[in-house]
């Protein structure tokens, strides 16, 4: 898999998608940068409790799920390629083990047990059983938007269900993607590319992207390769941001 969220099957890769999935890269890459900056004390942000940074994440995560919707439709169009599928579901559950296992060695007990990655393992099977019932999914998306994010359940606290959502707080991890409400924007993003796809938008869109243009061809490369991105650019910037702390006497 390239990139997280992507979908690869056999069917003609649209710019315009990859720029969009480039552009929430590069502003996750803006959001970590800022964080870590945070966290070495160069500057006053507070991500827990800030509306804008709040807000921003918020953003940046719809934004990508609901590109898992869209790609999902692409991608099977012409029908599901069993092989491929498979193999990339591999690599996004590979990767999620990774961060599980990384954040544990980092941060224990706050460690990632179901984030983002996780999330789009379970939310690109799931999906299958809407790519062609785009109403259902647009009526079912709005619903679980509406349930996740105003219900909440004692007993949705117990370890073995908070990946599920309906918790009465968010758990002690540093990254949580719950089922609900944000399978609900994979959905709308299911139902967006069952329209964009029967009156072939995007693809005229595409037709009249600069994809010759420097910053539209760095967008695109980051979202045909966001996994590996995702999973190298906080270790990254980290480490540089440490050093750099350590040489600063932080």
């Amino acid at each position: 898999m390239s990139s997280p969220g992507e979908n690869s099957s056999d069917f003609r890769r649209l710019v315009i998608v990859d720029v969009m999935r480039g552009m929430a890269i590069a502003l996750m890459v803006i959001y970590h940068f800022c964080f870590d900056l945070a966290h070495f004390g160069f500057a006053r942000f507070d991500f827990y409790h800030d509306a804008f940074w709040l807000n921003f994440r918020t953003f940046i995560l719809s934004l990508f799920l609901f590109l898992v919707g869209l790609s999902l439709v692409l991608s099977t169009q012409k029908g599901i390629n069993v092989r491929r599928f498979t193999a990339r579901l591999i690599r996004i559950i590979g990767a999620a083990l990774l961060v599980s296992v990384a954040t544990w060695w980092m941060f224990g007990d706050r460690f990632v047990f179901f984030g983002v990655l996780h999330f789009i393992a379970l939310a690109s099977l799931l999906g299958l059983l809407f790519v062609r019932k785009p109403v259902i999914a647009l009526v079912l998306g709005i619903a679980l938007l509406v349930i996740g994010n105003s219900v909440q359940f004692p007993g949705f606290d117990q370890t073995g269900w908070r990946w599920i959502g309906l918790m009465t707080h968010k758990p002690a991890t540093e990254d949580y993607v719950p089922l609900l409400p944000w399978f609900g924007v994979v959905l709308a993003g299911i139902f967006a590319g069952n329209i964009v796809l029967r009156e072939r938008r995007l693809e005229r869109l595409d037709g009249v992207l600069p994809s010759g243009n420097t910053p539209v061809r760095l967008l695109a490369f980051s979202g045909r390769h966001s996994l590996l991105i995702y999973l190298l650019h906080q270790p990254l910037l980290f480490g540089v941001i440490s050093l750099y702390a350590a040489m600063a006497g932080r």
